[in-house]
């Protein structure tokens, strides 16, 4: 009647006829052994991933820190332990990385991508990063590939003395930064020239900021370049790359026009007062 509802397929078989359907499976039929194997294999890659997640969570981690330590450069007297410092620390994101490489052995990089990829992202920032400080220009994603090629010893070969020279030889791995992978770390990397801009000027540095200026354009026209037919992620992120360019634009047009006219130690407060104008006036937009 109206109100009831309705019965499932199976409704119409009594319990104790699926429960004997169930005990006459045979386990070791070749269908359950497929099965079987299946989800063997899905539970293998799934733990895979998740250790690959973790992974890629300790290298963001320890890359943001390095992005953390490198913007002293500008405010301590000798910069050169602050670069020294940040190589240790990208050494050991490198090891991290390694890690990854030895889990993607014998595997399709492409499958695991999505979890590794906000870990190299943040790696190629940090690199990037300190690559502009030590030459005032943009490292090449095949430098960065060529960082990224590890080789280690074999452990057995110091224990076993009967293996043959050819088991002597060193294990070799190497993960490959993918482009869009390359392009995300670069639009990622304008935002933190842009801090380091705010403290140059806090610092009374006023040639740093033109550099940087003249860098960003460049960089913002490089992305123009690829525009809305590049991936999603990379479009997305030219906001934020124009943003940031805005920015070290008009820090550069204060301190020519108003420059002389206000004390040094003065000038990142102008400065930050117009960065929140422009902040405002774009959120209205």
């Amino acid at each position: 009647g109206s109100g009831g509802f309705r019965k499932r397929k199976h409704d119409n078989f009594p319990h104790g006829q699926r429960r004997e359907e169930k005990e006459n499976v045979n386990p070791s039929s070749a269908m359950m052994m497929s099965f079987k194997s299946f989800q063997l294999e899905l539970d293998t890659r799934h733990d895979k991933y998740e250790r690959l997640v973790k992974l890629s969570r300790d290298i963001t981690i320890e890359s943001k820190r390095t992005i953390f330590l490198l913007h002293r450069f500008t405010s301590v007297p000798n910069g050169e332990e602050v670069l020294n410092e940040s190589e240790v620390k990208l050494d050991a994101v490198r090891r991290k990385i390694k890690q990854v490489a030895q889990e993607l052995i014998g595997e399709d990089m492409y499958q695991f991508h999505r979890a590794i990829s906000p870990g190299l992202q943040e790696y190629v920032e940090a690199v990037s990063f300190q690559y502009f400080i030590k030459t005032r220009s943009l490292i090449s994603v095949e430098e960065i590939n060529k960082q990224l090629i590890f080789t280690a010893e074999d452990r057995e070969e110091t224990t076993n003395t009967t293996t043959n020279s050819h088991d002597k030889q060193p294990h070799t791995w190497s993960l490959k930064v993918t482009p869009v992978d390359y392009l995300l770390g670069v639009a990622d990397l304008t935002g933190e020239l842009m801090r380091l801009c705010i403290s140059s000027v806090g610092n009374g540095d006023i040639d740093t900021p033109f550099e940087l200026s003249q860098f960003l354009c460049q960089i913002y026209d490089g992305f123009t370049f690829i525009g809305n037919t590049g991936p999603y992620e990379v479009s997305k992120k030219l906001y934020t790359l124009k943003q940031s360019l805005a920015k070290v634009e008009n820090a550069c047009y204060t301190l020519k026009v108003r420059g002389s006219e206000i004390p040094k130690h003065m000038l990142a407060d102008v400065f930050s007062t117009k960065t929140e104008l422009i902040d405002q006036e774009e959120g209205l937009s």
